[in-house]
């Protein structure tokens, strides 16, 4: 404890709910944590957490200074990886928010490319989709947002939007696997297993079935497209994902099939950093080549 700022036991506090639990992660009695919590809150003029009979929550106040922190941590982290740099070496480390569907396949690519040539950068990677990926941004818990569908770009700095066709999904011994292109009420004609809101891909199939009044029988519903793409219960049954969460070749006798544009428009890849920061050089070197990679990704 006697390590940490009065700022930084703030991030442990509003991370555990509960100054009784941050305590004990503290390692010191609640009595002193609650003591300097109110001194700093005398400090500074106002109340930092609402208090309630299960723990705590930051005020409007807290927000403010927590914000603070985490924009005072970043900007420590961009350095150190400039002062490396200086020194030819590359350093750092780089968080990044993305939707489940860069997950298996595209970043861990990308993340064992750029450790070949920079070993001693070190990588977090979070799923978040949408709303929270960007809220990942704005709370400095990640330098890069790699987003299916975002919801709101007004704060973001878009590096690279491109747009993929959704595919269907299925067994190469599926009726609909010798066909280059499905039509959507095609693929509603069998079982279907759709992943659950708020993924991007979800919401573009429910708007494109209410286009079209179809109500398929939803087989199989999941969060995670891993399930989705492996289940293998039942060989009618037809998922859907984007190119960028499949893989290049045909594993396990699964094909995939673009569906017509005519009936499903193109799913919009947001991949960017929070307007008008700068990056760590670290990130922002990892930010060009995946942005780059995307925009050579298949369609």
């Amino acid at each position: 404890m006697n390590s940490l700022s009065p700022l930084s036991y703030l991030q442990v506090i509003a991370r555990a709910g509960s100054i009784r639990k941050a305590a004990e992660m503290l390692a010191i009695t609640s009595t002193a944590l609650n003591r300097r919590l109110l001194a700093l809150e005398a400090e500074i003029g106002a109340s930092l957490f609402e208090r309630f009979a299960r723990g705590v929550r930051p005020s409007a106040a807290g927000e403010i200074v927590l914000q603070h922190i985490r924009s005072q941590a970043s900007d420590v982290k961009r350095i150190k990886a400039q002062l490396a740099d200086l020194k030819g070496e590359r350093r750092g480390h780089v968080s990044i928010a993305c939707s489940q569907a860069f997950l298996p396949y595209f970043l861990p690519r990308q993340i064992s490319t750029y450790r070949t040539a920079h070993p001693g950068v070190e990588f977090t990677v979070l799923r978040r989709e949408r709303e929270a990926a960007e809220q990942a941004l704005l709370d400095h818990s990640a330098d890069i947002a790699m987003v299916v569908e975002p919801l709101s770009l007004s704060v973001l700095d878009s590096v690279v939007r491109v747009r993929q066709q959704v595919h269907a999904v299925m067994w190469s011994g599926h009726p609909l696997a010798g066909r280059e292109t499905v039509r959507l009420a095609d693929c509603v004609g069998y079982p279907v297993g759709l992943p659950t809101l708020p993924h991007g891909v979800r919401q573009l199939i429910d708007l494109a079935l209410a286009q079209i009044r179809e109500s398929p029988f939803v087989a199989v519903e999941s969060d995670s497209f891993d399930f989705l793409r492996n289940y293998d219960h039942e060989p009618d049954i037809v998922t859907f994902q984007i190119p960028i969460g499949l893989p290049e070749e045909q594993i396990g006798g699964l094909v995939h099939r673009p569906v017509d544009r005519r009936d499903l428009r193109p799913a919009e890849i947001f991949v960017g950093q929070l307007r008008d920061r700068t990056l760590p050089s670290s990130a922002a070197s990892f930010l060009e080549q995946v942005s780059e990679a995307i925009r050579l990704a298949p369609a």
